[in-house]
């Protein structure tokens, strides 16, 4: 008989597995749209080569379990892009809190406990671990879209490059300047191909 911690941890591997598959609207420099793992991945890289330089210290242990759980409402709720609205956009919140109490259900008690704390602790965004995952998190977005062909970009997202990443950088000096660096490039990726950045920061 399989121990029975030994099938939950089996049964929540592969329902995860589905975020190799579930894409997301960021495009890769190959041409291929990015799945969830993969954004999932770079942000935990990006946590590694960022957080010995943070003004203050945070649990690095912490905060890349943070960043590997975060997405895995994913698997049952699908991703939705950061600029959509309408139904699916609405019930967002309510779809995710579902899965993770799913997800919960899955494992044993203590592992259980431990993703969906996790999740709400990303959810809130108060922690100093937290806030470095949000950041991350929006700041993964815009390097893959930096990335990518400039024809993946929908109009929306030449204003994110403004309002998307300062707000969740602003606790941090570093992240500020990363999110400035990634911003940098971005303009320069949209003035290559002919868009009036100078316009575009007027309106907003």
């Amino acid at each position: 008989m399989i121990n029975k911690n030994i099938s939950g941890i089996i049964k929540l591997l592969t329902l995860a597995e589905r975020l190799k598959s579930e894409l997301r609207h960021s495009w890769l420099s190959s041409g291929r749209q990015e799945s969830v793992a993969e954004h999932t991945w770079q942000m935990a890289l990006m946590a590694i080569l960022v957080y010995d330089h943070l003004d203050k210290p945070v649990n690095l242990e912490h905060t890349l379990k943070m960043i590997i759980v975060h997405d895995l409402v994913e698997a049952e709720a699908g991703d939705i892009p950061f600029f959509e609205s309408g139904k699916r956009k609405a019930q967002k919140s309510h779809q995710e809190q579902k899965a993770i109490e799913s997800i919960k259900k899955m494992i044993d008690a203590k592992t259980g406990k431990d993703i969906y704390f996790l999740f709400q602790e990303f959810e809130e965004g108060k922690t100093p671990e937290a806030k470095l995952a949000k950041a991350l998190d929006h700041l993964e977005v815009q390097l893959q879209h930096n990335l990518a062909d400039f024809s993946t970009w929908e109009e929306i997202e030449y204003d994110l490059v403004y309002t998307k990443m300062d707000g969740p950088c602003a606790h941090d000096s570093f992240l500020e300047q990363l999110c400035y660096a990634l911003k940098t490039q971005a303009e320069e990726k949209m003035r290559a191909n002919g868009v009036d950045v100078t316009s575009i920061k007027r309106r907003l």
